[in-house]
């Protein structure tokens, strides 16, 4: 028997026996929670042939039926299933507790930007339940999402696109109560996809700039001749990334070239799961190369030699003191793209960093704890972090730049 009719008999004869109590069964054995045991596999497959009422009874089903392990493996579902079912596992797995571990799942998804359409279009549904997901984080999943449809089904205009585009208010949320630069990032990203026309492109910058009205020349064609905020970088991590870029550029990508043109030869794209891969690794490598690009045009490498101590600077080491805890802190305050917790790097840009910056000996700065509460901190010392000895190219642009960045 085909697995969805076993599964409309099986519930249709449940149906009835609950009708006519005097009715019984002769196949004891066969449940509802025994035929998703056995059919679990293939639940993915069967479930959208069902009735959205019968389907309901299914999933709502999955904790007798798979026992104490049911979330994980309802998790599973929810990250491949269609959209009905995504929405119904969800509220499933909120009513049995789960909502943590829902909330993991959804965050590891967009973070790692593996979120299906189907799940993106149930979060924008969903949003005012789950404030703490719509990020930036969000909107790269989204466009990672259709960056992957487009090259498995191209030409076609989708739910999640239409999704994005009809609704005028999400990119105002995801970036109401972010920093401007993330929403400057975002808005670079939009102008370089080819995913949407030019005249959806600006609807959907419009929709930020609204957000961040200063952005507004992003859309207008000024924003060329207004100079970037520089990114000052120690020369050991400038080296880093100009290594990244340098591996991309004549190993990886020249390597996924190979592998799209050998998995085409395979024929029948439609079907060719090699060809599908290789060209979503295409998207992911080109996009960090367009990263890179901005980043390394951006840098402005220094060894962190003659810093100004007499206020906290990019490249010094700052001890702080909470007479209230009795507690010393230090922290060596260096490049962007510098940061080891444990040995107390950390970069000019995180929230430690920023609200450091330009403090002197003497001054209060309130940080939060380890535990989430604000306390106040007093500088007790500034001092010149060691100079970064690392070899670099003389015609980089360095450390002339450190003040002019601190003053922006």
């Amino acid at each position: 028997m085909h697995p969805a009719l076993a599964f409309d008999f099986v519930i249709a004869r449940d149906d009835l026996l609950g009708r006519v109590p005097s009715l019984h069964t002769t196949h004891v054995g066969l449940t509802l929670s025994k035929l998703i045991l056995d059919e679990e596999k293939r639940l993915l497959s069967i479930l959208p042939k069902l009735s959205a009422a019968k389907e309901k009874r299914v999933l709502e089903a999955l904790p007798s039926a798979l026992g104490p392990e049911w979330a994980e493996r309802a998790l599973h579902l929810v990250e491949r299933g269609h959209a009905r079912m995504v929405a119904q596992i969800a509220r499933i797995l909120g009513e049995g507790g789960q909502h943590v571990e829902l909330q993991t799942m959804l965050e590891r998804s967009t973070r790692e930007h593996s979120a299906t359409n189907e799940m993106l279009i149930w979060l924008f549904s969903e949003r005012e339940h789950w404030k703490e997901l719509i990020t930036p984080d969000l909107l790269g999943a989204i466009l990672a999402a259709l960056e992957r449809e487009k090259h498995n089904a191209p030409g076609r205009v989708s739910r999640l696109h239409r999704a994005l585009v009809d609704d005028r208010q999400l990119l105002g949320d995801i970036f109401k109560n972010v920093d401007v630069a993330l929403a400057r990032d975002a808005m670079r990203r939009l102008q370089l996809s080819p995913l949407f026309d030019e005249l959806t492109k600006r609807s959907l910058l419009a929709r930020i700039v609204k957000v961040y009205p200063e952005l507004e020349s992003m859309i207008t064609g000024m924003e060329a001749q207004e100079k970037a905020a520089p990114l000052i970088v120690s020369w050991s991590s400038l080296e880093k990334r100009k290594a990244e870029y340098e591996e991309l550029v004549k190993v990886k990508i020249p390597e996924n070239s190979k592998e799209i043109a050998l998995a085409r030869s395979y024929g029948d794209l439609s079907e060719n799961f090699e060809f599908k891969a290789a060209k979503q690794m295409q998207s992911v490598l080109m996009r960090r190369k367009a990263e890179l690009e901005q980043m390394l045009h951006n840098a402005r490498g220094t060894s962190f030699e003659n810093v100004d101590t007499s206020r906290v600077s990019i490249g010094t080491i700052v001890t702080l003191r909470n007479a209230e805890m009795n507690k010393e802190e230090t922290y060596n305050v260096l490049g962007a793209w510098d940061g080891d917790p444990d040995r107390h790097i950390i970069s000019y840009q995180t929230a430690i960093g920023k609200a450091l910056l330009r403090h002197e000996i003497g001054e209060n700065v309130p940080l939060n704890t380890e535990h989430g509460t604000a306390a106040q901190f007093t500088i007790i010392s500034i001092q010149p972090a060691p100079p970064d000895q690392t070899e670099h190219a003389p015609n980089l642009r360095s450390e002339s730049a450190v003040e002019a960045a601190i003053a922006e």
